[in-house]
């Protein structure tokens, strides 16, 4: 671990880490490192079997120190979902937590990784984290920690938790998370010419105001390949229009403001900033309106950000800011 790394104040006062000589720690923290050599063990001989699925589950778990952080969490974390599990062995609720995340981990055979780290032992990584409680649960998605829960939960929720966290993690085209780039799709060729004419149909309405052309030109071109983002990013650009065609920018934006947790009004506002070049004002509009908001408001605001990521395309640098804080508002 580098000491680029994030001060912290430590896992709680009742929950000794290295220091001074606690008996019951030292013998802890013997018990914990035979457990994790007996795991090791155990994975290695599921390495060796050539089963896929043993294979498969045998690395879905790995036992973290501070020597393999950076490897094993922040590395691995620009491939697929990290998720950290900050136990203790001398903890009765990590001892219920971590098999049902093991278990869960080894269920979905890849698609994340379950990092372990003993707090008794690794006190720099609880540190890093800025541990607070045991277990802690904390995940890493290219680089960026998303906190997840603290204290032992109910598998349902749990799972819960997880598929949310795969799916932010597919949007933001990780390979290992079950994106759809990860199927092969980016394999797919496009079914018609770069130079389709439909495209100058497209163009030639959008520039005189004919939504309803523009639109079918760009639906005739996603109806022969679904995968076209450049008419998809076009359609977008159409409906972003017609939202706003008639509006008044200024009263919409002064709506906004005087209530964030006003979804309707964040995302018209958010058109407005996006038509004037404020990308990121509009993306943080949103962001905003995620964070305030539960239930179907919550997912129209989500819905609405996701739409406009589109727009923009994935190489706007904007765009994997927001996700990222996207991620941490929806957690």
């Amino acid at each position: 671990m580098t000491s680029s790394m994030p001060p912290g104040r430590g896992p709680s006062p009742n929950m000794p880490l290295r220091g001074g000589v606690d008996l019951a720690a030292l013998a802890a923290a013997r018990e914990a490192k035979v457990q994790a050599e007996e795991r090791s063990r155990a994975r290695a001989a599921q390495l060796a079997s050539g089963d896929p699925n043993a294979v498969a589950a045998a690395m879905a778990v790995v036992d973290v120190t501070e020597a393999t952080f950076k490897a094993e969490i922040i590395d691995r974390s620009f491939d697929l979902p990290v998720v950290v599990d900050l136990w203790s062995p001398r903890s009765q609720a990590s001892a219920a937590l971590s098999p049902v995340l093991e278990s869960l981990a080894q269920q979905d055979g890849g698609k994340w990784l379950l990092a372990r780290v003993n707090v008794d032992v690794e006190a720099a990584i609880a540190q890093a984290f800025r541990v607070e409680a045991i277990p802690t649960v904390i995940a890493l998605i290219a680089g960026q920690p998303i906190p997840l829960f603290q204290g032992a939960q109910p598998e349902a929720q749990i799972r819960l938790v997880l598929d949310q966290l795969l799916k932010i993690a597919a949007e933001q085209g990780l390979p290992g998370a079950g994106s759809a780039t990860a199927d092969g799709a980016d394999s797919a060729q496009p079914v018609g010419p770069a130079d389709d004419p439909r495209y100058d149909e497209a163009y030639d309405a959008f520039e005189v105001g004919d939504w309803d052309r523009a639109a079918a030109a760009y639906q005739s071109l996603l109806d022969d390949d679904p995968s076209d983002d450049d008419a998809l990013a076009g359609l977008n650009r159409v409906k972003l229009m017609r939202r706003v065609e008639g509006q008044d920018p200024i009263a919409a934006i002064s709506r906004a403001q005087a209530d964030p947790a006003d979804v309707s009004a964040a995302v018209l506002a958010a058109d407005i900033e996006m038509l004037s070049g404020a990308t990121r004002s509009a993306f943080d509009r949103l962001i905003e309106a995620v964070r305030l908001t539960s239930g179907t408001d919550r997912t129209q605001a989500r819905d609405h950000l996701l739409g406009l990521f589109e727009i923009v395309g994935p190489v706007d640098p904007e765009v994997p800011r927001a996700r990222s804080a996207l991620a941490s508002a929806l957690f």
